[in-house]
């Protein structure tokens, strides 16, 4: 029996970007049915695949958010397998099939993605595999402790694995970047939908760890790539999105090791997520002000 598939395209002011998703996601003949839920956009991105054959649009009256456009889109879906895709992302020929006979030879397997790829030299871009961010796996990321991983590779480890070579062959990850996730209906059923308490950014994490305490294998695909815009949707708008990454972490991290730190260790987390906001605010307004000079 064939597995349907439908894909899932949360869209905010992308522009181009969404037809060409669109038009990668046309020739994948796996995929049955494109959503595009679109968060209130204010471009003319949903005006070229208005009329495309296979694709239902969900317009919303105003920025749901990232997780709950998602589980908009679930809501009218019953396929098999989910395709939850950035609209600045686009398929190589090939990829999605590679990805679904490899989720199709494991039934444990709840989710996978492949290589984010960047559209000019074809280079990995961090995220697509990587380790859950733990505060202490952050804060050795924050300040550069990581580079002694070597030599004490389980007290300094790093959470972003792009740095390392490819595996030769899929491999289970701690988690993938919701830039691109083939994820399984029975798995949704069980672990439950998207965490609708984050905005945008770290709701992908939040899955992916609902996901393994679950039982469900996370798999890294090496020779499945995706060309992945990075942050062409949020360019416009880096305050509020930054805003929203700094919330999400205190937020998944209140959430899942509240508990397991001690309470002054968790205080200095927060204070550490809203100094890094700051420090990045400020970043973002001197940038600005030396544009207008």
């Amino acid at each position: 029996m064939t597995e349907s598939i439908d894909a899932i395209v949360v869209n905010y002011n992308a522009g181009n970007l969404l037809q060409t998703c669109i038009a990668s996601l046309n020739v994948c003949p796996v995929v049955s049915k494109v959503i595009v839920v679109d968060n209130f956009s204010h471009d003319d991105s949903l005006r070229a695949i208005q009329h495309l054959p296979g694709v239902q649009i969900i317009k919303n009256n105003k920025n749901f958010g990232f997780a709950a456009a998602c589980n908009m889109g679930i809501e009218k879906t019953d396929a098999d397998y989910l395709l939850f895709l950035n609209p600045d992302c686009s398929f190589l020929p090939g990829t999605m099939s590679r990805i679904v006979e490899h989720m199709r030879a494991d039934s444990a397997i709840g989710m996978a993605g492949g290589v984010l790829i960047n559209p000019g030299d074809g280079t990995e871009q961090a995220g697509g595999r990587r380790a859950i961010p733990t505060p202490w796996r952050s804060f050795v990321r924050a300040f550069g402790l990581h580079r002694y991983a070597n030599r004490w590779p389980r007290l300094f480890y790093d959470f972003c694995l792009h740095d390392e070579l490819l595996p030769g062959a899929p491999v289970a990850v701690e988690a993938i970047s919701g830039a691109c996730m083939l994820v399984k209906r029975e798995a949704i059923d069980d672990v439950g939908l998207w965490d609708e308490g984050y905005f945008l950014h770290c709701e992908d994490l939040d899955w992916c760890m609902r996901f393994r305490q679950k039982g469900w294998k996370i798999l890294f695909i090496p020779d499945a790539k995706i060309i992945h815009q990075q942050g062409a949707c949020s360019r416009s708008r880096p305050f509020f999105v930054e805003w929203h990454k700094h919330k999400g972490m205190l937020r998944f991290y209140r959430k899942f090791f509240r508990h397991q730190y001690p309470g002054i260790l968790m205080w200095l987390v927060t204070f550490g997520v809203w100094f890094r906001f700051f420090l990045v605010a400020g970043y973002y307004l001197a940038k600005r002000m030396l544009d207008k000079l």
